[in-house]
């Protein structure tokens, strides 16, 4: 493993950090971090999370472990060279078009639509990704929307919160500021 980028964030609207690290593994990539974080229900978390991809930025496995309040968390996730999604091993055929995973309690799993569109200045794609809902432990998807106005700045807009922000991203791909939610840490 050969470390790329280092990112720590602070969490804005509840109490909470998240900290990951990117690294290339021959020639794919892998993201492992951790949050500790207080949840919209008012239960701590503490989250491991891994998720690999291949050389061009596709999704192909992660595992989230931890404990949601008195809640054991322990996803396996896979998405195969196919396309197809599993979680903990049953299939999800509604999400064979979705390539990026999004675990929604990080905004570690950003940089993987960020780096595999690549937009130029201007440029902007639609990135539905398959979304772990922590609440009830399901993998469904999230329509998103990335649209590059600047060298480090993204128009970001993700219907089902009713969430459109500019989001500031590092030259590594990662947001370092992602409005109402979490902000890098110095």
């Amino acid at each position: 493993m050969q470390p790329v980028a280092f990112m720590l964030w602070r969490r804005l609207d509840a109490p909470g950090h998240d900290v990951c690290r990117l690294d290339r593994n021959g020639e794919n990539w892998q993201i492992d971090g951790a949050a500790a974080f207080r949840h919209e229900d008012g239960r701590a978390a503490q989250l491991h999370y891994r998720v690999r991809c291949d050389r061009a930025w596709h999704t192909q496995w992660s595992t989230v472990r931890g404990w949601l309040g008195s809640e054991q968390i322990d996803f396996s996730i896979v998405h195969d060279a196919h396309g197809a999604w599993k979680l903990n091993d049953a299939p999800l055929p509604d999400l064979g078009h979705c390539v990026d995973l999004d675990l929604g309690f990080t905004p570690a799993t950003n940089l993987l639509p960020l780096r595999r569109l690549h937009l130029a200045q201007g440029e902007a794609a639609d990135a539905p990704a398959a979304w772990l809902d922590l609440e009830s432990g399901s993998l469904i998807e999230l329509e998103q929307r990335y649209e590059r106005r600047g060298e480090s700045g993204y128009w970001y807009t993700s219907p089902r919160f009713d969430y459109a922000e500019m989001l500031e991203v590092t030259g590594d791909g990662f947001v370092s500021r992602y409005p109402k939610l979490w902000e890098a840490e110095a």
